[in-house]
Formats: C-alpha cells, sequence, structure tokens
C-alpha cells in the first residue's frame, strides 16, 4: 500500500508536469501573435509612408492631401510606438526602438 508521502509526492510530480506544459503552450503561443502584431505595424506604416508619397507625387508636398497623409504616418508611428516601444522604419527597412523620428522628414523630397 502506498504511504501517503509517496501520493503526495506523484500529486507533486503530477502538477509541475501539467505546470509547466501549461507554461510552454502560453508562451510558444504568444509569440507567433507578438509576430504578428508587429508585421501589422510594419504594414500600417509601410502603407502611411507610401501614402505620403503618393500625395505629394499627385499634388506636390506642400499640398493638404500630403499633410493629411504625414499625419497619418505620425498617427502609425505613434500607435506602434505607444503599443510596442518600437516603430518600423521605412527608409531604412528596420525596426527601430528608440522615440527618434523626424518629425518633417517627409515635409519635402530629401
Amino acid at each position: 500500500m502506498k504511504t501517503f508521502l509517496q501520493r503526495n509526492i506523484k500529486l507533486f510530480g503530477q502538477t509541475i508536469l501539467v505546470t509547466a506544459a501549461m507554461a510552454a503552450f502560453l508562451l510558444l503561443g504568444a509569440a507567433p501573435r507578438a509576430a504578428a502584431e508587429y508585421e501589422d505595424c510594419q504594414h500600417r506604416i509601410a502603407r502611411a509612408d507610401h501614402r505620403v508619397h503618393e500625395a505629394a507625387e499627385r499634388h506636390g508636398w506642400n499640398s493638404s492631401q500630403a499633410r493629411h497623409a504625414r499625419a497619418q504616418l505620425h498617427e502609425a508611428r505613434e500607435h506602434c510606438w505607444s503599443r510596442y516601444h518600437r516603430w518600423w522604419d521605412e527608409d531604412g527597412h528596420r525596426w527601430r526602438t528608440e522615440h527618434d523620428w523626424d518629425e518633417h522628414d517627409h515635409d519635402e523630397r530629401h
């Protein structure tokens, strides 16, 4: 017959195993979701950047359409920064971890 101590050790071992399995599931399940969210931010900023250039080409760099597109680019950068503390630099094709974008980098052609 099993003693009280043997049953407790078995129960403790099962609890550890279940806890480890749940932790692994949560950690592995969160990684793809985080990557998808970063991808969403990247696409959002890239689209906004494209709209700035498109509006500038069609209507001029100082047009109301270009100013509106620049405001949308700023909002996209702020959204990603406030949510993930990073933003996508479309011109440099890399993630930036400093809040160092130039508010006027799309005011005129560089």
